[in-house]
Order: structure tokens, then sequence, then C-alpha cells
């Protein structure tokens, strides 16, 4: 019984900020690397940040100095703090586990973000 839930998402004005957070159980969390990953209506799911069981991170261009990753493993927890949000950052974004040894990854159920004035 795997679960990944997020949480944090919500409607906020061009220019502000938002925190989401995905807290894990059921998996041995410091063996697997983890995402965010987001989509919009119409669109193919993207990934937006991962962070490696190392604390390595990378970040798709559209977001690079603007979102921020980030894990807190005593808490089987990873952030991302979004800022400077924009019309284009609307999505529902997903977090992902993904097991550093075998072919296998986890998904959330998404958390809604609306960048709208």
């Amino acid at each position: 019984q795997v679960q990944l839930v997020e949480s944090g998402g919500g409607l906020v004005q061009p220019g502000r900020s938002l925190r989401l957070s995905c807290a894990a159980s059921g998996i041995l969390f410091i063996n697997y690397n983890m995402a965010w990953y987001r989509q919009a209506p119409g669109e193919q799911r993207e990934l937006v940040a991962r962070i490696g069981v190392g604390g390595s991170t990378n970040y798709a261009d559209s977001v690079k100095d603007r979102f921020a990753i980030s894990r807190d493993n005593s808490k089987n927890t990873i952030y991302l703090q979004m800022n400077n949000l924009k019309p284009d950052d609307t999505a529902v974004y997903y977090c992902e586990a993904q097991d550093r040894l075998r072919p296998v990854n986890y998904w959330g159920q998404g958390t809604q973000v609306t960048v709208s004035s």
C-alpha cells in the first residue's frame, strides 16, 4: 500500500508563490529518487524537477531559477517551492517515487495549481 499524497496546490495570482508537499508512505524513502511532474489540460505529463537520493537536483528549463525541489528524509516528504508563478505553470502537479534499484515507480494523485489574475 504505497501512498504518495500531494498537498499545497491552489489558486494564486501571477508572481506569487506556492509550496507543494508530497508525503510518502509504504516505501523505504531513502532508496528512492523523487520528482515532481505536471500535466496541463491537453498536454503530456512533463518533468518539472527531480531530486536524487543524495540530494542532487535537476529542473525543467521552464522553471529553472524559479522552482526549488527539496527532500526531508526524516519526514519521508519532498517539497516544491514555486516562486514567481506564471499562468503557464497552471497544471496538476504529481509526485513520483523511483526505486533506484528496481524498475518500479509510484505516483501520487496530484494537486491542482492554477495561476490566474
